[in-house]
Order: structure tokens, then sequence, then C-alpha cells
């Protein structure tokens, strides 16, 4: 069996964010969806919980912060290319998101971030396969010696 990420987020409107995440294409999995928390499936192995700010605060006995005010985690999220970061942030944006800074374009990377209604950060970007491989020093000298 792969390994499966579950993602778990805080949310002051279960509904809202259901719709968000479904705008952005995003499946629920109503078996593990209820009053308290949805089951966001992003794919086969990667899930988000999105939890009442309630039910959040039974799972830590940290103090739940205000995404809006405090950042906590950034969430990354590979797309296959540059035109899907751009698609999935328009998406994002229609439905209620925002983009709290301008794109980066690294050469070898392209991401863009998105913030949900909740102002939980999610990052989508596209980096290109040889970098992957290769790495970003790596790639970015080849480049430079083939535009030289």
């Amino acid at each position: 069996m792969s390994t499966k990420v579950f993602v778990n987020l805080p949310t002051a409107d279960l509904e809202r964010s259901k719709a968000f995440y479904t705008a952005l294409g995003c499946d629920i999995n109503p078996l593990f969806t209820d009053e308290n928390a949805a089951c966001i499936v992003w794919s086969d192995d990667v899930f988000f919980m999105v939890l009442t700010r309630e039910y959040f605060g039974t799972f830590t006995d940290k103090q739940v912060v205000d995404a809006k005010s405090a950042a906590q985690v950034l969430v990354a999220l590979s797309r296959d290319s540059r035109e899907d970061v751009d698609d999935v942030l328009g998406k994002g944006l229609a439905a209620g998101g925002i983009e709290p800074r301008d794109a980066q374009d690294y050469g070898f990377m392209y991401s863009r971030d998105l913030e949900d209604p909740d102002g939980n950060v999610l990052e989508f970007l596209y980096m290109d396969p040889a970098a992957a491989e290769q790495g970003p020093e790596t790639f970015m000298a080849e480049q430079g010696a083939e535009s030289a």
C-alpha cells in the first residue's frame, strides 16, 4: 500500500469550504464527511480533511490559530504544467479565494499561491521534469549554456 497524505485544515464554515474545494476540481468522499468534517479528495493518495474549528481543536492541545492572521503550514501541490497552475488559480479565485502574492517564476519552477476563504495557503507549482531530476542548479547551468 502506498503512503497516503492527509492534511487537516480548520474552517469557520464547512459548507463554504466544501464548495471552494469542489470548485477547484476536487471530490468529496461522503464516507468520511459529516457535520464536523469533509474529506476532500485531491488524488488517490492526497486528501484534505477540512474540519470545523471546534472539531479540529479536539485533535490537539495547542491553540488553533486563525490562518488569516498567522501561518502554520503552507501546502504545495504540483501540477502538470504552468497552464495547469494558472487554471487552478483561476478556479480558486472565482470560488472566493485570493492570491496573496505575485506568481513566482524561477526559470526551473513556476508557482502561485492561493488562500482559501479561511486563509489556508495552497501553493500550486510546476517544475520542469529535468530540473526535478537534475536539481535546479545543474538545470539552470545547462539552460545558460544552451542560450550562450
